[in-house]
């Protein structure tokens, strides 16, 4: 349900005053941010926006690509291409997009598009050589290889697997497999895929040259956890799991060299007094400050992000602030390069909103500066 206007001017600055923004005052100091819609009556495709890096500001968005249910994006590692998994001829595809650089509004145009083959694509990223993509299918419960040229353009699908079995602890949820997210190990080696119905991270021994996935292994999860993203500590030795359904985050310990994920302990997105009204509530993204001493996640329903302190000799999280995000229904956010601020996109009420991150202890400060985005659900920050 969308957000009412009187709601939605509560959290947003007036729109005049997101249009006195001079754009070549932001361009000066700005970084593109690059935002992925649902399908909705209002969102036509791909938007994009500027964050000014001093101020925090976001600059009122533009279409950049039509597109239908745009959803997550990606970005190629060195060259300017973006993916999208959507729709194209009401088939589910994977697409890429040259980012091209005009000086007011930068545009995306289509490369090509391959067909995932099992449905539409739920997330996807791009290993760290920009030579596979890879993306998962919350609803055919599957992971899938795609091959790029050297262009950025996409090769073709090299690998298609459907995961089996079921967790069935939450019978309306996870009556199926439900892969939720799809990425690499810092070192390249392995592909990671939550999934909610199974309750696992599954683990796939992945090789770049080759482009191929083989079967590894699993991270499991507390029954009725619904796993749903993560993310790696950045020096390697940890891996936090979101859990939608039982809003939590589950700490792991990494072993690099054989590619094993062991649990150590789960700790609630938001405080105790809040656990009793978890129907209705589900968690959808989480993000780790570049120093490793502070990890983010979204709440939908209590529509807040939860800031947590991390310890990483004892692999504790201590929970310190629930933010509200200025909105309704945050699927995604992001943290700006540096991370000197957080971009929170409201699905449910078509706002992005920023946040001051304090170095110190990690907390966010909203920052006054919301903008319309029509049914955001994905924030991708571009180069500096």
């Amino acid at each position: 349900m969308a957000m009412p206007l009187h709601s939605f001017r509560a959290f947003c600055l007036p729109f005049v005053i997101l249009f006195s923004v001079l754009p070549a005052a932001i361009a000066q100091d700005a970084i593109d941010v690059w935002i992925g819609t649902g399908r909705s009556a209002l969102s036509k495709g791909i938007y994009h926006t500027t964050l000014n890096k001093s101020t925090g500001k976001l600059a009122v968005p533009t279409l950049a690509a039509e597109l239908d249910g745009p959803g997550f994006l990606a970005r190629h590692p060195r060259l300017s291409v973006l993916y999208a998994v959507c729709t194209l001829e009401q088939r589910g595809c994977v697409a890429a997009f040259a980012i091209e650089d005009k000086s007011v509004s930068p545009r995306l145009r289509l490369l090509n598009s391959v067909e995932i083959g099992d449905g539409g694509g739920t997330h996807l990223s791009v290993d760290q050589t920009g030579t596979n993509l890879i993306t998962a299918q919350y609803g055919g419960g599957s992971v899938a290889l795609f091959s790029l040229n050297p262009d950025g353009s996409i090769k073709a699908r090299t690998a298609l697997i459907k995961h089996r079995g079921a967790s069935g602890f939450v019978s309306s949820r996870q009556n199926a497999p439900h892969a939720h997210w799809a990425g690499f190990s810092p070192d390249g080696r392995f592909a990671f895929v939550p999934d909610l119905g199974l309750d696992q991270v599954v683990i796939y021994q992945f090789d770049a040259e080759a482009s191929t996935l083989s079967p590894h292994g699993f991270g499991p999860l507390p029954p009725g956890s619904g796993p749903r993203h993560m993310k790696f500590h950045p020096n390697g030795q940890f891996i936090f799991v979101l859990n939608e359904l039982n809003l939590t985050v589950t700490v792991f310990r990494y072993d690099a060299q054989h590619g094993t994920m062991t649990a150590l302990k789960s700790f609630s997105t938001l405080p105790v007094n809040y656990r009793a009204e978890l129907q209705g509530f589900s968690a959808s993204e989480i993000r780790v400050h570049p120093d490793g001493r502070f990890v983010y996640s979204a709440n939908r329903g209590h529509d807040t992000i939860s800031v947590f302190e991390f310890d990483d000799g004892n692999g504790e999280l201590k929970l310190v602030q629930n933010e509200h995000v200025r909105g309704a229904t945050p699927r995604n956010f992001n943290l700006s390069p540096g991370a000197d601020w957080l971009l929170a996109a409201g699905q449910d009420s078509h706002t992005l909103a920023s946040f001051a991150v304090d170095a110190t202890s990690g907390k966010l400060t909203y920052n006054r500066s919301c903008i319309h985005t029509p049914s955001a659900i994905c924030v991708l920050f571009g180069f500096e």
